[in-house]
């Protein structure tokens, strides 16, 4: 997919807001280190880079539940499965 830089930079903006609320809400991470694991999980990634924005392929919510609970994270802890209510209404 091609991204417009305003859109990108826009999106990824999005997504690292939803990273680091999961991070700071679920895995106990406190502000200043659930904004530096979203800016970790999410880089900026320059306009000619082959695979931008690639980590868009799964939103926020599952790339958090992985850091915290590791893979499978859906099946040892179902509960996590789908995005909370609370989660989608930031979104």
């Amino acid at each position: 997919m091609t991204w417009a830089e305003a859109d990108y930079v826009e999106y990824l903006q999005q997504e690292r807001r939803l990273f680091a609320w999961v991070m700071q809400r679920h895995g106990g991470l406190s502000p200043d280190e659930s904004e530096a694991a979203a800016l970790e999980q999410y880089p900026y990634e320059p306009s000619d880079a082959p695979f931008r924005g690639l980590v868009f392929h799964d939103e926020a919510w599952h790339w958090a539940m992985l850091a915290i609970h590791g893979d499978r994270y859906w099946a040892d802890h179902p509960e996590f499965a789908q995005a909370s209510a609370e989660y989608r209404a930031l979104g």
